[in-house]
């Protein structure tokens, strides 16, 4: 005989699971002791929202599904959030919470909350065991929908009583690869001819463009076809930003500098775009002609409606059109003379003495070797990186413009120092978000994690002052008080530097990656710039007149 939790966590380590998040309760306790007796390690998280942040990040640096676990009722529903971040942001993930017992009721209705319902609209699958031999089926198949295109997040419940419950052993399902699809002939010929008429083509990169098992294949598709191109905000990184094609990201919707390439093109590739990020650009009657390239047909949206598109698995789907133009694209440059004038622009007093956002993002990088991962939590800050952080490596600039929730930034950095313990991490915090989740550093604390969060401090929900600000609202209802954030980090076991001179930030973070360990580095933050720049300078660049 076997018993159901045994049988659970043999099906997990069947999907390769090393390690789950979470906090467990009273109705998960036959699966935390079948944990404690399996290879999987149990990372017991502050609170549940983060095990599932932390679970998602893995899912999206990986590929893989991360793994959390909570108890019943109020615990499940701290999921919620973690649900929707992965489910926008297409992160494979499965949730495990438990639940009173479903052949008996001893405690009545006690913490019963329908779990299973509040989670279907949140997740691709949310399904409750009812029996011990539906375990390896059930969990087979939890991992391959999360993790099939488009992944995202998947809930099992497990009641107490069939965790505990014995059976005949049953045996596991065996994994195994799935090809996808590759983009049919014709749909490829068709795009092909689009791109060898177009008189000034374009590339975007989305979100779906940063997928592990998709990036080597997305750079070698520009190398090919040498069209400049441009990232959306969660595109950032599928294509080294240093090569002489990249033309900048689409931090706005319209009117930034990069707009004026995308207002020029007479033709958009857009590869791996997901139309739940913030649109990179509006579509129009009188606009570029766009062909959609993705694992699945567009979302036709109001401002997106591609004119053409090729489905199938993207890397190879790429080669094949790649193998039909390369070396034959007779415009593929005519955009690349704008680059100079959209970069330098973009790159504007990134220098000067004060803690701009540009500063920030200029000394930021500094410190960052090509594998450095940043993981933004989301704030007016979120917009300038996005807008003028150059990254080198895919998936080194972790940032949510999906769900785009506050209070995921510092679980997202723990995630990736915890898969990748060789490289420089750091968490980027507004005050806001940072203390919607800052009882995680213990658990960054614990783990011996080595992790630099720089803590962005202007006593306000910055982001949404300022928009209140440019509606010419008055002032009201968004600013607050904080502790002393370096007091606050050593109380967790960390240590914590306050910087008050803009030359002092750069070494203050370089003392924070030698000195190794969970280093707190707070700094203020001079949001002028956000109405000088991102209002005023950009309402005077006029949409440049279309070619032709």
């Amino acid at each position: 005989m076997t018993k159901g939790s045994d049988l659970f966590v043999a099906a997990l380590e069947n999907e390769g699971v090393d390690r789950i998040f979470g906090i467990p309760g009273e109705e998960n306790l036959d699966i935390v002791e079948s944990i404690r007796r399996s290879s999987i390690q149990l990372i017991l998280t502050r609170h549940e929202q983060a095990a599932a942040f932390m679970a998602a990040t893995y899912g999206r640096l990986t590929g893989k599904a991360g793994v959390c676990i909570t108890t019943l009722g109020p615990g499940a529903l701290n999921l919620t959030t973690g649900a929707a971040y992965a489910l926008l942001g297409a992160m494979p993930m499965i949730m495990i919470t438990g639940q009173k017992g479903v052949l008996s009721s001893r405690q009545a209705r006690f913490q019963i909350v329908d779990i299973v319902a509040a989670m279907k609209p949140l997740t691709k699958l949310s399904r409750q065991i009812v029996s011990p031999k539906m375990i390896p089926s059930l969990v087979r198949e939890a991992f391959r929908v999360a993790q099939e295109e488009r992944p995202g997040p998947v809930h099992l419940e497990l009641p107490e009583d069939i965790a505990a419950a014995e059976c005949e052993p049953v045996a596991l399902v065996p994994t195994h690869p799935v090809e996808l699809p590759l983009a049919s002939a014709d749909a490829l010929d068709r795009a092909a001819r689009m791109i060898l008429e177009a008189k000034r083509p374009l590339l975007m990169f989305g979100a779906a463009a940063s997928r592990p098992r998709v990036t080597p294949d997305v750079a070698q598709f520009v190398l090919r076809t040498q069209i400049p191109y441009f990232t959306t905000q969660m595109g950032k990184g599928t294509v080294p930003g240093g090569t002489e094609l990249y033309m900048g990201t689409a931090a706005l919707s319209e009117r930034d500098y990069v707009h004026e390439a995308i207002e020029q093109a007479d033709l958009i590739i857009t590869i791996g775009h997901d139309t739940v990020e913030k649109p990179p650009f509006i579509m129009g009657a009188n606009g570029p002609k766009v062909i959609h390239v993705g694992y699945h047909s567009a979302d036709v949206e109001q401002v997106y409606f591609p004119q053409a598109e090729i489905v199938g698995d993207l890397g190879p789907s790429l080669a094949l059109l790649a193998d039909r133009i390369e070396g034959k694209i007779p415009n593929a440059q005519a955009l690349l003379p704008l680059r100079e004038g959209i970069l330098s622009r973009i790159a504007a007093r990134a220098t000067e003495d004060r803690f701009t956002p540009q500063r920030i993002v200029h000394d930021v990088r500094a410190v960052m070797p090509a594998d450095g991962i940043l993981a933004l939590d989301n704030g007016m800050y979120k917009i300038w990186f996005a807008r003028n952080y150059r990254t080198r490596m895919a998936n080194t600039l972790l940032l949510d413009n999906a769900l785009a929730t506050m209070g995921a930034g510092l679980p997202s950095a723990m995630m990736a120092s915890l898969l990748y313990p060789r490289r420089r991490v750091m968490a980027i915090c507004g005050d806001g978000g940072f203390m919607m989740n800052s009882q995680e550093l213990e658990t960054a604390v614990r783990l011996k994690l080595d992790l630099v969060v720089l803590l962005l401090e202007d006593h306000a929900y910055g982001m949404i002052r300022w928009k209140q600000a440019v509606d010419e609202f008055p002032d009201f209802g968004m600013t607050f008080g904080n502790p002393d954030f370096v007091k606050y980090a050593e109380a967790y076991g960390a240590k914590g530097t306050r910087v008050t001179e803009i030359a002092d930030l750069r070494p203050a973070l370089e003392r924070a990656f030698t000195g190794g360990g969970v280093h707190l580095v707070v700094v203020p933050v001079d949001y002028s710039e956000n109405t000088r720049v991102l209002v005023d300078e950009l309402r005077e660049r006029l949409p440049a007149p279309r070619t032709p």
